[in-house]
């Protein structure tokens, strides 16, 4: 078989392992909403429950987009024995509905009326139910992972998950802080995103001789996700995003396209967020773009995922395992290309 010809196939077949790996993940997912009804509740709250897990699902969940939900699912990927499937997809799913949860308490904090273009549970039920459906869905969470044997998954969860809300309360405690550094964005970023991937690499194996290298994997991929959703924030379209151009101004939090474009027009640095509309947000993207700042945060985001390919390159893993992983970075960078 030719070399050209050898190389599609073998695309195509890893193209289709993962492939069937994420539809086990997404028939976990659906069940949500029955998942969160089902805890012996009266059935008027069952049934708010079960509606508003819906709507999560519909507009907030990264599913589909290369983002937490696909790392968390390359669990079910290692071959870890007789039954270990089953036990990596609730994994997965327990990763995905912390990621869900951290979804629905962020349109509550940005006041949030749309994600990916859909209506939000803030907007279309209001705060309190917004945030006792996130809260529901955090419990649920570990609940998947109640199960003998399970303490080591339920520390790697609750340890990530305490990380990803001290970044939180990092990132609203420098909200609209123009001299916000650098390294102070990427501490923000390693709490808030690369944790909770950095814990999505590991959850589903038992064998931890790869965990060092498989966390870095997970932090890399997790900084270069976060670079590039940034990027996408100024670059928008809204088509595309799902939301204004600009949101992150809007909301006060200065990211990485605009750190570096301050230095490149020291008048950015003068911004007054707070006072900023739509209007305004659209046309202080279009001066970070005109800046080059862009194109400086995409290649800082394509090294953190080469960095990511180095460290299977060192994991313990076999060559296929390696590939599959391999492809999961690459559709990072090409998701936002």
């Amino acid at each position: 078989m030719p070399a050209d010809t050898l190389t599609i196939v073998t695309a195509r077949n890893e193209a289709e392992r993962i492939g069937a790996t994420l539809a086990a993940l997404a028939r976990s997912l659906p069940g949500v909403p029955v998942m969160l009804a089902d805890d012996g509740s009266s059935d008027a709250t069952a049934e708010i429950a079960s509606e508003a897990g819906a709507r999560v699902l519909r507009g907030g969940s990264a599913i589909g987009k290369g983002g937490v939900a696909t790392l968390a699912a390359r669990a079910a990927l290692q071959e870890l024995g007789p039954g270990s499937g089953e036990e990596a997809i609730r994994a997965a799913v327990a990763v995905e509905l912390v990621h869900m949860a951290t979804l629905v308490h962020d349109d509550v904090l940005d006041s949030a009326p749309l994600r990916r273009g859909r209506p939000t549970v803030y907007a279309t039920a209001g705060a309190p139910r917004a945030k006792a459906l996130g809260d529901l869905l955090f419990a649920r969470a570990f609940a998947e992972l109640a199960a003998p044997g399970s303490e080591r998954q339920v520390e790697l969860l609750a340890s990530a998950s305490v990380r990803l809300a001290r970044g939180e309360l990092a990132q609203r405690r420098d909200a609209f802080d123009l001299e916000i550094s650098a390294e102070r964005y990427l501490e923000r970023c390693e709490l808030k995103t690369a944790r909770l991937f950095e814990c999505a690499c590991v959850i589903g194996r038992r064998d931890p001789a790869a965990d060092p290298h498989l966390r870095r994997y997970g932090r890399e991929v997790g900084l270069g996700f976060q670079l590039l959703d940034d990027v996408l924030d100024v670059a928008g379209p809204p088509e595309r995003t799902g939301k204004a151009r600009g949101t992150d101004l809007l909301d006060g939090t200065v990211t990485m396209p605009l750190i570096l474009a301050r230095e490149r027009d020291r008048s950015l640095g003068k911004l007054d967020l707070r006072s900023l509309d739509a209007a305004g947000a659209e046309e202080a993207c279009a001066r970070i773009a005109a800046t080059g700042a862009l194109e400086e945060v995409r290649a800082a985001a394509r090294e953190r995922i080469g960095g990511a390919k180095t460290a299977l390159d060192e994991a313990p893993l076999d060559r296929e395992q390696q590939r599959l992983l391999s492809l999961v970075a690459d559709g990072v960078v090409e998701r936002y290309s």
